[in-house]
């Protein structure tokens, strides 16, 4: 799957943490670090598959299937019974005979609804040898995308249609297949379908042969799949187009509703560049004869696209794009997504992390790969400078005292779920470039070629990993992997008073723990890569800090550049004499550095380490020619110091603030920022850098939020004349303006709104429509929009999202009406999601009470085991309260010095 998918609460609610001062020496964590030997597992080891014939006959209008698995097994030890996974399925009969031939013998099912466990028993032992498995039975086709779903959308006449598709990862294939459905129980499927005329039956391998029966439905027979973990099945059903091309021997598909192929073209080029370059890069060609990307209507809490060996599933955002009106975020994202889902055709599908523990070979690996291909194939995009943003979204969590090491235990499918986060995704990527860094682009291919020759097909651990790498590199590369990977949190690098000498500058490091709430422990220990340089020269100089201190000599003197090029996973701090000479040369930093030195020293000023008003003498001292995306970083941060006021203001009690204050904060960033809006304008120049186009839709959203009234006026007026203008809004900003729109709407423009998206008949749009009805800044209007959210006008996979969008203004009063009304909620939330959800709507509050509230939601309904998210929201509550308290006031402070 794709990069986690954070919401506009999750990502208001993201705050940087204070850290442990490096008064005690740094401590090793406690051997969390050996590696597993044995396989996790949830079944008894006494069978294992080896091939699945699965026929399935789904009934779309009836919402349910009837299915004939046949599993060729090898049992290993004499017992009576066989346990495998099942969920939901009614069985008619199951039998068991040698696959040498013999008599067959019935089994007595009995069904584990908790432990999603079917175990049957026979009459007769079972001896050691080859079997055939074979299970007659329903099951049910599920609303949300877990199992096999469907998905309602309105067709170009507005007449309802209905698709079907799978959706196994984590553990879902049990909701189809009775299965070994575990990573490390690979095997080879052999799928064929009953399915209506007139409907497109896809599959990961090409159909190998169709049939017309007599009744008129088709019989479809796909070819048999590689050996693989049962998560990575997929079947999809519909009234689909279908557009192909070849690319070194492999054919490249997309697959949409009717009338939307055209949208998909985007998409389609973009798979045909990526294939090509990752049957290079791997040194491992793609194996399957096809690779589709097959799009679908609606959206999910838990993913946005699912890498299916050679059929990737995406939700419509994610695929589709109409050019007259996408922007050039959306081009972005399409291309990185499809770079992500492939790169786990290699990484998650070809080699298989062997349990859950390790799931971020899967995804860490695929979001490295996702960002490092959209860079080296759209170098134009100038998207390298996001590094410091991914690493910061990880950063935000493993500050946290909720946060977890990359390799972590899983024992449930609960804990699986809640593996899909920042830390696996983020952290992941992040420590993967630091390594790569570290060794050299050249020996970590080579480590990674390695890699996927000596497990093809195979499942692995972290440290098969490390070791090719390691091999390649001729550098202890898994000692620091191990300390970034088997232990949570954030290292901090503390630079002392540097020295030069006959132009040489000797500089000393200091490893401490940037961390939350734990002042008390003494910090863990990393070896941490170190990469710096003297600002205006380009060499550079790398050592390995270990043991808690280090030092560095660089060539040249002047301003000390520490993780410059920000490949490192760590927080620098300067001293104050360090950080005010690169303040006065700011303006001269690459834009890497530039975006480096902002996060670090804004994170490190909400946690008291160096003044918090820092962060905006940089915003202060960044000339109107920087790097459009150093820019763009500045009017996030300040939108986000904004947010905090906001916040501070709502949360009641002892805790609120004066609104003036916000007020005060808003007109300086609106100063700072207005005359770059004046300066990229509101229509695209021709030849403008893509950059621009970006910070030119960041600028309009985050002026919008400061409550900009020449913006806000100047987007109504667009807006109104629309109905005689169609270009009165550029198309790249129509989505922005609408955005705008809903956000400052009164109840009138509200209900034009909601009409407007009730006769909307393109799914993409209309869900579009939906979400913006919840963006909504009045307090009445965001209160009917959840209400809105749970009738049957947005579609059952659209509610989640609404009310998502309603938290990132109103934390508090999202989550209470969640669990005021959770029975519908769950309804409307993917299984997989549940355990998360309201843990992430709340997790933006900064009301003290909101950390009761989710306490006793925990408590009521998670299992001790799965609570890692409340955990880490309450953690975030807590810290931004304290924050707000005592950073806020030093802006305040800084503001009133600046005559404001």
């Amino acid at each position: 799957m794709p990069r986690s998918l954070l919401s506009a609460a999750v990502i208001l609610a993201l705050a940087t943490q204070p850290f442990v001062p490096a008064g005690a020496a740094p401590t090793r964590a406690h051997p969390a670090a050996a590696a597993v030997v044995d396989t996790t597992t949830q079944l008894p080891r006494n069978a294992v598959p080896t091939h699945y014939q699965v026929s399935l006959t789904p009934d779309a209008a009836a919402a349910s299937f009837t299915a004939r698995t046949v599993i060729t097994l090898d049992v290993l030890k004499t017992t009576d019974s066989i346990t495998l996974n099942a969920a939901d399925l009614r069985f008619a009969r199951v039998t068991l005979a040698p696959s040498a031939g013999g008599a067959a013998q019935e089994a007595k099912v009995t069904l584990d609804a908790e432990a999603q466990t079917a175990t049957l028993t026979f009459a007769r032992p079972v001896t050691p040898g080859a079997y055939k498995l074979a299970l007659d039975y329903t099951g049910a086709i599920g609303t949300q995308a877990v199992g096999l779903f469907s998905l309602d959308y309105p067709d170009a006449q507005g007449r309802t249609q209905r698709a079907l598709y799978t959706q196994f990862e984590n553990s879902d294939a049990r909701r189809m297949i009775p299965s070994w459905d575990e990573p490390a129980y690979k095997a080879t499927f052999a799928l064929d379908v009953t399915v209506p005329a007139g409907q497109v039956a896809v599959s990961n391998m090409p159909a190998a042969a169709t049939q017309t029966l007599p009744d008129g439905r088709r019989h479809v027979t796909f070819a048999t799949t590689p050996k693989m973990s049962t998560y990575l099945l997929f079947f999809a059903l519909g009234d689909f187009e279908r557009a192909a091309a070849k690319v070194d021997g492999t054919e490249v598909g997309v697959v949409t509703r009717r009338g939307a192929l055209p949208q998909a073209q985007f998409a389609l080029d973009a798979q045909k560049a990526i294939l090509r370059e990752y049957n290079d890069y791997f040194g491992v060609r793609y194996p399957l004869p096809k690779l589709d990307n097959v799009a679908g209507p609606g959206r999910s809490q838990f993913f946005s696209a699912m890498e299916n060996w050679g059929a990737i599933f995406s939700f419509d955002y994610a695929l589709l794009l109409d050019p007259q009106l996408a922007t050039q975020m959306d081009r972005e994202e399409i291309f990185s997504t499809a770079a992500h889902e492939m790169a786990h055709q290699w990484f998650g599908d070809l080699v298989t992390m062997r349990w859950w523990d390790d799931l971020w070979l899967n995804e860490g690996f695929a979001s490295w790969m996702e960002s490092r291909t959209t860079a080296r194939l759209h170098p134009e995009w100038n998207t390298q400078l996001g590094a410091v943003g991914t690493r910061d979204i990880a950063m935000r969590r493993d500050a946290l005292g909720g946060t977890h090491a990359v390799v972590q235990h899983v024992e449930t499918v609960e804990q699986a779920n809640q593996a899909f986060d920042e830390i696996t995704y983020s952290k992941g990527e992040s420590v993967i470039r630091m390594l790569e860094a570290y060794v050299g682009e050249q020996a970590w291919r080579g480590g990674v070629r390695a890699y996927m020759r000596a497990h093809a097909y195979g499942n692995t651990v972290s440290d098969d990993l490390w070791k090719q790498v390691e091999k390649a590199a001729g550098k202890p590369v898994t000692a620091i992997a191990h300390d970034f990977t088997l232990q949570p949190g954030v290292p901090l690098v503390q630079v002392g008073d540097p020295v030069c000498r006959d132009g040489m500058t000797t500089v000393p490091l200091t490893q401490a723990e940037f961390a939350p709430d734990r002042t008390d422990k003494a910090p863990l220990a990393w070896r941490v890569p170190v990469i710096a340089q003297i600002a205006g020269n380009a060499r550079r100089a790398s050592t390995l800090v270990a043991g808690g201190k280090g030092t560095i000599t660089l060539p040249g003197c002047g301003a000390v550049i520490v993780n410059a090029g920000q490949s490192g996973y760590y927080r620098t701090l300067y001293t104050g004499a360090g950080f005010r000479q690169l303040a006065q040369g700011f303006a001269h930093l690459a834009p890497i550095d530039q975006i480096g030195l902002l996060a670090d020293s804004s994170a490190l000023g909400q946690a008291g380490l160096q003044p918090a008003s820092d962060v905006l003498d940089l915003v202060q001292a960044t000339p109107a020619a920087a790097d459009a995306a150093v820019w763009a970083r500045i009017a996030g941060l300040l939108d986000g110091i904004h947010a905090r006021y906001v916040g501070a203001a709502r949360s009641g009690g002892a805790g609120a603030i004066d609104p003036a204050r916000q007020q005060r904060f808003d007109a300086f960033a609106i100063a700072r920022l207005k005359p770059l809006m004046a300066q990229v304008g509101w229509e695209a120049r021709a030849g403008e850098a893509s950059a621009v186009a970006k910070l030119r839709e960041e600028l309009i959203v985050v002026l919008s939020d400061l409550g900009d009234g020449e913006l806000i006026t100047e987007a109504r007026r667009r807006y109104a004349a629309l109905a005689k203008d169609a270009n009165a809004i550029p198309g790249p900003l129509r989505k922005t303006v609408m955005g705008i729109i809903a956000q400052h709407a009164d109840a009138a423009t509200w209900e034009q709104l909601h009409a407007a998206a009730r006769a909307e008949t393109n799914p993409l749009v209309r869900d579009q429509r939906y979400t913006l009805l919840a963006g909504t800044e009045d307090r009445a209007l965001a209160m009917r929009a959840l209400e809105l959210a749970l009738t049957d006008g947005p579609g059952l996979t659209i509610s989640a999202s609404m009310i998502s969008e309603v938290a990132g203004r109103y934390p508090d009063m999202a989550f209470d009406f969640a669990v005021a009304h959770l029975a519908q909620i769950n309804e409307r939330v993917d299984a997989s999601s549940r355990s998360r959800y309201l843990a992430l709507l709340g997790m933006g509050s900064a009301d003290p009470a909101m950390v009761g509230k989710l306490g006793a939601y925990a408590e009521a309904n998670l299992a001790p085991g799965s609570r890692g998210d409340t955990e880490a929201a309450i953690a975030a509550i807590q810290d931004r309260i304290r924050s707000n308290a005592t950073r806020l006031p030093a802006i305040d402070a800084w503001l009133l010095a600046q005559g404001r």
